[in-house]
Order: C-alpha cells, then sequence, then structure tokens
C-alpha cells in the first residue's frame, strides 16, 4: 500500500509510484524554463524514460528509508513534489526539497504540505531535524522556511552551481522532539 499523507480535504501527498510517471513528467516539461531557474537537474530531463529513471531511483530509496518523495495532489492532478532529499537516520535528520506547478503558487500550498510531513514524520519518530538549504536569492523558497518555523542557522558560500554560477545558500532548520513531550 502506497504511503498517503492527508492535507485536507482536496490536498494530498502520496508516496512516488511508476503509476505516477506520465503526470509528474508533464507537469515537469510545463514548468521546465521556470524550474531551471532555481534547479539545476530538469535541463536533464528529455524523455518520459527520463522520468520514469528518477521515478524508480526515488521508489527504491523511500523503501529503504534514504530519502522520501512526495507528489502533492490536488484531487487527482499532481500539481508538485516535496521530499526528503537525503535522510540521516542516525541524526534522525532529512534535507526537505519541494516545487510547485507555477500557476498554482501563492496559495499557501506548499506551506501545508510541508506541516503535513513534517507532523507525520516527527509524530512517528522518525525525524526530529528537518533542514531547507535555498539560494539566497530565492526570496519564494526563503520565505517558505521562515513561514513554516524554520531558523536560519547559517549561509554557505557558493555552496550551489546553477546555471554557471555559484550561489551563496541559506541553511534553515526546524527540530521537532516528541521525546520531551
Amino acid at each position: 500500500m502506497p504511503e498517503i499523507i492527508t492535507i485536507n480535504e482536496t490536498l494530498e501527498l502520496r508516496a512516488v509510484e511508476e503509476q505516477h510517471v506520465t503526470s509528474l513528467h508533464q507537469l515537469v516539461l510545463k514548468n521546465k524554463s521556470w524550474l531551471q531557474q532555481s534547479l539545476n537537474w530538469p535541463q536533464f530531463v528529455e524523455s518520459e524514460d527520463d522520468t520514469r529513471k528518477n521515478v524508480q531511483g526515488n521508489m527504491m530509496l523511500h523503501q529503504r528509508g534514504y530519502a522520501k518523495m512526495f507528489l502533492i495532489f490536488e484531487q487527482e492532478s499532481v500539481i508538485g513534489v516535496i521530499s526528503f532529499n537525503q535522510i540521516e537516520p542516525l541524526n534522525k535528520a532529512a534535507y526537505i526539497g519541494y516545487w510547485l506547478d507555477e500557476a498554482h503558487q501563492g496559495q499557501g500550498i506548499m506551506s501545508r504540505a510541508l506541516q503535513a510531513l513534517i507532523q507525520h514524520y516527527a509524530q512517528r519518530g522518525e525525524i526530529r531535524r528537518f533542514i531547507i538549504k535555498c539560494r539566497v536569492d530565492n526570496r519564494e523558497s526563503n520565505q517558505v522556511a521562515q513561514r513554516n518555523g524554520f531558523l536560519l542557522e547559517g549561509c554557505m558560500t557558493q555552496a550551489e552551481y546553477l546555471n554557471g554560477e555559484y550561489h551563496d545558500v541559506n541553511l534553515y532548520a526546524r527540530i521537532i522532539d516528541n521525546t520531551s513531550e
């Protein structure tokens, strides 16, 4: 049974599966030029098979607990992705990545998805330290972190290579320790 996290009556997070390849690929293509302003990987997505390989790799990492990739669904439509790009099981720490269809931005969807993901894994005791790294000049991503209780822990100089140059990256974290409750 695939992992599903309910956000509200119209939104949910569904662990990525092969049946989602076509709709995810179409969403990436629709948003490709916009995504390439913030992320390096979209330039390498050419065919649906590229997306399939990515999905298969993420399914394996999800099952093994090294990463978790969820699609954000509104009703039955894929509108974005939120994931733990890397999980450190011993440290109970997870690095969060996310992107949302450009047409669905500014509605608080990503904040609700982020809160649902955090709550789900914190309650299960699997993750206690949630980390977001984003380029300093990615205003929207920084705002998502700030609005959702993440604290700026520092700035890493020239830490991300994107579109031919190195960029500074903010490091945000939020700790939820359920052992003290």
